[in-house]
């Protein structure tokens, strides 16, 4: 896929380039006029009727200039005025080829000397890849400006259209600008950054790609996941691994009242110091927490860094090992029960004379 997409890469650039180099060409070599219109007139006769031959197609044309003349017409057709200029089909033609090229130099200036620039230094790979982005987006903004301004359409003269598009920012677009705004923002403060573990919305995964309007996650089920910007701006994040990738996990264990609370307290950690995924420093900890109502609450706290790759089989782990360290010392795990206690007794009743059942008072 990776060989197609950089083929498909190849193929716009030759593209982009040729379409580029006959528009030179042709704007450098219009096509040759007829004979009849050459200057060597000497009266007024003449140089009407060697206008008229100009303008009436010659069979002496060849079929190249025949396609040439038919083309240059097409592209000089004139689309809509804007300003003291007007804008042609050749024009907005030559305006998508050099955004195309805005484009393609903004990421060959990006990967091949941006990066290989940070290669040398010490900076971290996720503010390599923010700065890196940055100035890829100035790139392109300044480019386009320069493509406009080439093919000379007024900047100035679109006030109206400005005004046109803040109106639908205000409402359409608001969503989109919200998350360009939050995007920059997350490139400025880098709350989460390449490589970092998080959960926003429900969502849970490592960060591998962040744009402007919005961020990729992959999930541990290698599923990739599209959350938009503002998601975390404006929502709760939690980030395994800013920062410290060292977190503590508490790990909730409930035993039979009467089961011996240092034996306990040493098997758990038994099963802390066993696991080779648990850091020895800080070192692992047992908490006793609470009396329940049907069993002794403890707590295992580990320090590990396995958050920010694989937490749930990480826990799952510490539970397989607990299960199998009480049994093997005899602890039992309760689980919920009640005592009910049924007395025996007289229930009497009162009748009425006539023999039914008398009301209560």
């Amino acid at each position: 896929m990776d060989k197609l997409m950089r083929g498909v890469g190849k193929f716009w650039v030759c593209l982009a380039v040729g379409f580029l180099w006959l528009g030179l060409l042709y704007a450098a070599n219009p096509p040759a006029e007829s004979n009849a219109s050459q200057p060597a007139i000497v009266d007024q006769n003449q140089t009407a009727s060697a206008n008229e031959a100009e303008d009436a197609p010659s069979s002496e044309l060849s079929a190249f200039d025949h396609v040439l003349v038919v083309a240059r017409k097409i592209l000089n057709y004139e689309l809509f005025k804007m300003g003291k200029g007007s804008v042609t089909l050749g024009g907005i033609l030559f305006l998508g080829i050099l955004f195309i090229l805005v484009i393609i130099a903004e990421k060959i200036v990006r990967e091949r000397i941006i990066m290989r620039i940070f290669d040398k230094t010490d900076l971290p790979e996720s503010l390599e890849y923010g700065i890196a982005r940055i100035l890829g987006y100035i790139f392109m903004g300044v480019g386009f400006y320069m493509a406009l301004q080439f093919v000379g359409i007024d900047l100035s003269s679109l006030a109206l259209i400005a005004g046109g598009i803040s109106v639908g920012v205000g409402f359409g677009l608001q969503n989109i600008i919200n998350n360009f705004v939050s995007g920059i923002i997350i490139f400025a403060e880098q709350p989460i950054t390449l490589g970092d573990r998080i959960e926003v919305g429900g969502i849970a995964g490592r960060v591998v790609k962040i744009s402007l309007r919005s961020t990729t996650v992959i999930t541990n089920d290698n599923i990739t996941m599209i959350v938009p910007n503002a998601d975390f701006i404006s929502q709760t994040v939690t980030n395994w691994s800013h920062g410290d990738p060292k977190v503590r996990i508490r790990v909730p264990v409930g035993v039979a009242y009467g089961t011996d609370l240092e034996l306990m307290r040493r098997v758990l950690l038994e099963v802390a110091d066993e696991n080779p995924k648990t850091l020895k420093n800080p070192e692992p900890t047992v908490l006793f927490g609470a009396f329940g109502d049907n069993s002794l609450n403890f707590e295992l706290a580990v320090w590990t860094d396995e958050m920010t790759t694989r937490p749930r089989r990480f826990i799952s782990g510490i539970n397989f090992a607990i299960d199998k360290k009480l049994r093997e010392n005899a602890i039992e795990i309760p689980f919920p029960q009640r005592d009910l206690h049924i007395r025996s007794g007289v229930l009497e009743t009162k009748k009425a004379a006539n023999g039914k059942p008398a009301a209560d008072d």
